[in-house]
C-alpha cells in the first residue's frame, strides 16, 4: 500500500515538474487513492458551495470544540468523483490506533462530530431545507449506536452486562439471543444515545453560530483548510478545549523556531 502511494505521489510530483516528492505530492495521491479524484465540475455553483461548506464546517467545527477527540487533518468543498461533495479528514492518535480500543466516551463524540454536518444544515437552512447530504452520516452514527448497545455492553444498566449480536450484527450463535420485548429495549437505547448525540452536537453549534459562519465563509474562500487554520479560527473565538490548545501552542512555538532558525535538531 506504501509503495503505491508513492508511486502515485511520484507521479504528481512529475507532472509538477518537481524533481522531488514533497508533502503536498504524498497528500494529493493519499486523497486520490482514498476519497478519488477531484471533481472540478459544479464548483462555481454557490449554492452547492455554501451548502457542502456548511455541512463540513459542522463535522469539523464539533471535532476542534470537542476535548479529546481526533484532530482534523483537513477539510475540504472540493467534491470527489466518489461521489463526495466534500469531506473532512480526521487523525485518530496513534495509541487508539495501535490499541484499538475506544472508550465510551470517545465513541460518542464520534456520534456527536458524525452529526455534526446536519445539525450545521438545520442551523443554516432551516428544517425544511436540510438536504440528503447526511446519508452517510446517519448510517455510521445508526451502526455505531447499535454496536454500542448489543456488543460493546455500553447500556449494560438497563440491558446487562452482556451481547446480544455478534460482530457480523447478528444474533450470537444459532439461537435467537434477544425476545422481541428485548429487541425493543435495545432500539429504545439505540434511539436515546443518538437523541443525545444530536443535542450535545446542536447545543455546540448554536453557542458557537458566529464561528460556524466564519469556518464556513474560509472553506468558501479558500476551498481546503487544515488543523492549524481551523484551531487558529476556534482559538481566536476563545473556545479552544485546554488540551488541543497546548497542542497548538507547541506548533506554533516549533513553526517560529523553525523560521528563526533555532529549532532543536531531533535526536
Amino acid at each position: 500500500s506504501l509503495a503505491n502511494l508513492l508511486n502515485e505521489a511520484a507521479i504528481v510530483a512529475a507532472r509538477r515538474d518537481k524533481e522531488e516528492i514533497s508533502t503536498a505530492e504524498v497528500e494529493f495521491a493519499l486523497d486520490r487513492l482514498t476519497v478519488g479524484m477531484e471533481k472540478r465540475t459544479g464548483m462555481k455553483d454557490k449554492k452547492r458551495q455554501e451548502l457542502v461548506a456548511y455541512h463540513e464546517a459542522g463535522h469539523a467545527l464539533v471535532a476542534a470544540l470537542t476535548e479529546g477527540f481526533d484532530e482534523v487533518g483537513k477539510v475540504t468543498i472540493i467534491p470527489r468523483t466518489n461521489g463526495a461533495g466534500g469531506f473532512t479528514l480526521f487523525l485518530p492518535s496513534d495509541e487508539q490506533q495501535d490499541s484499538g480500543m475506544y472508550t465510551k466516551k470517545y465513541l460518542e463524540s464520534r456520534l456527536v462530530v458524525a452529526l455534526g454536518g446536519r445539525v450545521a444544515e438545520e442551523l443554516r437552512y432551516g428544517m425544511d431545507d436540510v438536504t440528503t447530504g447526511a446519508s452517510g452520516d446517519f448510517q455510521q452514527v445508526s451502526s455505531l449506536a447499535r454496536n454500542m448497545v448489543t456488543q460493546w455492553g455500553f447500556a449494560s444498566e438497563e440491558l446487562g452486562a452482556t451481547a446480544w449480536e455478534s460482530p457480523q450484527g447478528t444474533s450470537m450463535g444459532s439461537a435467537q439471543m434477544a425476545s422481541e420485548a428485548t429487541q425493543v429495549r435495545i432500539d429504545a437505547e439505540v434511539e436515546k444515545i443518538v437523541r443525545k448525540a444530536y443535542a450535545r452536537g446542536r447545543k455546540l453549534l448554536e453557542d458557537n453560530r458566529a464561528l460556524l459562519d466564519e469556518v464556513s465563509e474560509t472553506l468558501i474562500r479558500e476551498e481546503t483548510i487544515d488543523n492549524d487554520q481551523l484551531l487558529d479560527l476556534v482559538s481566536k473565538a476563545g473556545v479552544l478545549p485546554k488540551g488541543k490548545g497546548e497542542r497548538f501552542a507547541q506548533l506554533k512555538a516549533m513553526e517560529q523556531a523553525l523560521l528563526e532558525g533555532n529549532a532543536p535538531v531531533p535526536a
